[in-house]
């Protein structure tokens, strides 16, 4: 993808402001030190909440709803493909007429080529959910952050024949480094309105609930096809994505690509 043209949030830029001033005042006023670096450390707390809300556009960019005028719903998972749950959703997917975007994580793409295939075949999308999906994403350095994209966009764009489109962050945190490094790339990230928690929650019930309760076009369910826990390897979407596709039948919504991606 050609890369866009990346421009600083006015949060980013309040920020940039508050270290030029108190580096300033640090030099012109050397007893006010104390306060030029609690004005600092002010400023990376709110960079730092502002990069753990998964839907913030503080930082940049955030696809959280489809765009005004699509009459349906984008069904995405995460953390796949899993040997087991994987093709089982597809099945249910495609038993519903079903399409689906997949965050795939790079490492498990290699080691599921097959699986990964059988999405594409499926009319599905895969897209890029970092290569080794690392707990401390939001503190990688560019080298590390350049690995754990780049390499999954090789990955995917040999099996699939086109280059991810989107990315969505491990569990939606991020740096203030992303956005800049997403828009050389020509990437887009990615979070959701609607979360089940079933990465978390067992409950196929309450997951269930959390995804369907008030649905409407636009919405983008976030669900997980794969699991990182080892106390528990699977997620209930075998038992929620059945509920989840008759409420949007029932909703008389599409199920839809994320924008751009229409194309058969």
């Amino acid at each position: 993808m050609p890369a866009s043209l990346w421009r600083p949030t006015p949060l980013l830029r309040a920020s940039a402001g508050v270290h030029a001033l108190s580096l300033a005042g640090a030099v012109l006023f050397p007893a006010q030190w104390a306060l030029a670096a609690g004005a600092v450390l002010a400023s990376h707390v709110v960079l730092a909440a502002a990069g753990m809300w998964p839907r913030s556009r503080w930082l940049g960019p955030n696809l959280s709803r489809l765009p005004c005028g699509m009459r349906g719903v984008a069904l995405t998972f995460d953390d796949g493909p899993d040997p087991e749950a994987t093709p089982r959703v597809l099945d249910l997917l495609e038993g519903a007429g079903a399409r689906a975007t997949f965050f795939c994580i790079g490492q498990r793409v290699e080691a599921h080529s097959g699986i990964a295939a059988a999405i594409v075949e499926g009319g599905h999308r895969l897209e890029n959910h970092t290569l080794t999906h690392p707990n401390g994403f939001a503190l990688l350095g560019p080298r590390r952050l350049a690995q754990e994209i780049d390499r999954t966009q090789e990955i995917l764009g040999e099996l699939s024949g086109r280059p991810p489109r989107y990315f969505r962050a491990p569990a939606g945190i991020r740096s203030p480094w992303l956005e800049p490094f997403l828009a050389r790339r020509g990437l887009t990230l990615t979070s959701w309105s609607r979360r089940g928690y079933d990465a978390v929650d067992p409950d196929a019930d309450r997951v269930a609930r959390r995804l369907i309760a008030g649905l409407a076009a636009r919405d983008i369910l976030l669900l997980h096809d794969g699991s990182l826990l080892s106390r528990r390897p699977r997620t209930p979407v075998l038992e929620v994505l059945p509920c989840v596709l008759r409420r949007v039948k029932a909703a008389g919504l599409e199920t839809l690509l994320l924008p751009g991606e229409s194309e058969a």
